[in-house]
């Protein structure tokens, strides 16, 4: 029974995996050129997309500078608003046992 066979099994299949050399400098390069023959045809209507895409390339690029700056507002904010706290428990320290004493004297208690 071995040696007839009614279905041929197929053999597998050889795949020869050849990798590419992918150079996304190049690739980028080549974008911001397009886009700035692009900008360029538009006339000033471009001007405003090639400043756009020159910002949002230079926050990509620069991940850490651009992390470094939203730590430091945060900071900054956080020092705001604790300064703005401080002050307002002073001025309620400071006004507010008058506002009372100026509202019971107005009443008549």
């Amino acid at each position: 029974m071995a040696l007839i066979r009614l279905f041929q099994v197929p053999k597998h299949k050889n795949y020869e995996y050849k990798p590419r050399y992918w150079d996304p400098k190049k690739e980028e390069l080549e974008e911001r050129i397009r886009k700035v023959r692009e900008a360029k045809e538009k006339g000033i209507e471009g001007m405003g997309e090639r400043i756009r895409a020159g910002m949002r390339t230079s926050y990509k690029r620069d991940y850490s500078a651009m992390q470094t700056q939203v730590i430091r507002a945060n900071i900054r904010l956080i020092a705001i608003i604790l300064v703005l706290l401080g002050a307002s428990y002073v001025v309620l320290i400071q006004y507010l046992p008058r506002i009372v004493n100026a509202l019971e004297r107005s009443q008549g208690i």
